[in-house]
């Protein structure tokens, strides 16, 4: 089973987690990972825009891969776009799998791939100013780990 979802409001993972969870009888191992906008370092807010086009598709193609490459049970696949403020939910991956191993790399695997290779475009209000966020060096090199 694959969820995959873009949302434009505020979400509580826990929410899509524990279900998600339970759809799964017999699973070895679920991994999750939450990511949120960082507080402090004074970001105000982020801002997340996208080409909807090809994000859901994307998304959901991403999910597809990592669910065959690492024999998932099934993958929780959560984005925000839109405004966030600090503390709130960007992203979260969750998979399922028979053994914990295939749950930690799915989910390393799909959030390299959100992080540095996706449809979405950041930027940061730090000072009542907007800035756009790049993938840093080390987002690409995490990336290039997955061959």
């Amino acid at each position: 089973m694959l969820d995959v979802r873009l949302l434009t409001e505020p979400f509580i993972p826990g929410v899509f987690i524990g279900p998600f969870t339970n759809a799964h009888p017999g699973l070895g191992g679920v991994c999750t990972f939450v990511g949120e906008v960082r507080g402090g370092g004074g970001v105000e807010a982020l801002e997340l825009s996208h080409y909807e086009p090809l994000t859901l598709p994307g998304m959901r193609a991403l999910a597809q891969t990592a669910s065959s490459r690492f024999g998932l049970m099934g993958m929780l696949m959560l984005h925000r776009v839109g405004t966030m403020y600090p503390g709130e939910p960007i992203v979260c991956v969750s998979a399922a799998a028979e053994h914990r191993r295939a749950a930690i790399d799915a989910v390393d695997f799909a959030m390299d791939h959100l992080k540095s290779d996706s449809w979405f475009w950041k930027r940061e209000l730090r000072g009542g100013v907007w800035n756009w966020i790049e993938p840093r060096d080390q987002d690409h090199a995490d990336l290039r780990r997955w061959g």
